[in-house]
This record gives C-alpha cells, sequence and structure tokens, in this order.
C-alpha cells in the first residue's frame, strides 16, 4: 500500500504541472488555470489510487465490463440447464 501512496503522489505532482501549463497555455489566466490544475488532479489521483488497487488484488475492474459491454458475460460463458 505505501507503494501505491508514493506512485500516486509522484503521479499526481506531475499531472500538477501539465495540467497547469495545458490551462495556462489555452486561458492565458493564472487564476483559472492554477483552478483547473488544482480540481482535475486531485480527483484523478483518488481515482487513479482505488484503480491501482483493483488491479493490484487480481480482479479486473468492473468498470471494463461497462466499457466493454460486458453484460452477463459469466452467465452466457455457462450453457443453459
Amino acid at each position: 500500500m505505501q507503494r501505491n501512496l508514493s506512485k500516486t503522489l509522484s503521479f499526481l505532482a506531475l499531472h500538477l504541472i501539465v495540467g497547469f501549463s495545458v490551462a495556462y497555455a489555452f486561458t492565458g489566466s493564472f487564476a483559472l488555470a492554477g483552478g483547473i490544475a488544482l480540481v482535475e488532479p486531485l480527483v484523478n489521483a483518488v481515482v487513479f489510487f482505488f484503480h491501482e488497487r483493483a488491479w493490484e488484488e487480481g480482479k479486473r475492474p468492473a468498470i471494463l465490463d461497462i466499457i466493454l459491454h460486458r453484460h452477463g458475460a459469466e452467465e452466457r460463458s455457462t450453457p443453459p440447464a
């Protein structure tokens, strides 16, 4: 878990820098770029942490089934009784 937290924090730092740079390039405003750069990566860092945990536990995150439209994939793999 400590490794996941360290990875998350380093990813957050990089994301803040990139987010601020891109937002500033588009807006030309330090205040607006700062707001965008803080909110989006903070939310993304939380999502990333739980994404890493889900994969580490050996389970495919359920969101992949939703994205890939695998509704009831387990039910279809067994022959009807």
